[in-house]
């Protein structure tokens, strides 16, 4: 349950920001994207990591999860108007164990 809650605490503040939430839990056959959002024209993926520290939490985002993310996120594009055109980035949003949120943009675009 603190998983889904730290997700929605992201996505409360991403949609604060000005972005719209377009999926929640994205399941592809590659793997699931945590956090979808609309960003003008750009799309953002992001993966949500809770632990006791922010240092913690990034370390939880493996090299192998992150390539199948952006797997994942190919497939989402197929449904996407501008496809493999679009622009995107891809977040890591860190939850501490006091709740605090630090987000990190564009985090692992570089796959």
């Amino acid at each position: 349950l603190s998983g889904c809650a730290a997700e929605a605490g992201v996505a409360r503040g991403y949609v604060d920001r000005g972005y719209t939430l377009l999926e929640c839990r994205w399941r592809g056959q590659s793997g699931e994207i945590d956090l979808i959002f609309a960003d003008a024209d750009a799309l953002v993926f992001v993966e949500v990591k809770k632990a006791r520290s922010f240092a913690a939490a990034a370390q939880r985002l493996s090299i192998a999860q992150a390539q199948r993310i952006h797997m994942a996120a190919e497939e989402y594009l197929a449904f996407a108007p501008n496809g493999a055109l679009t622009d995107m980035r891809f977040d890591l949003a860190l939850c501490n164990q006091a709740g605090e949120i630090e987000i990190r943009d564009g985090a692992f675009s570089h796959f």
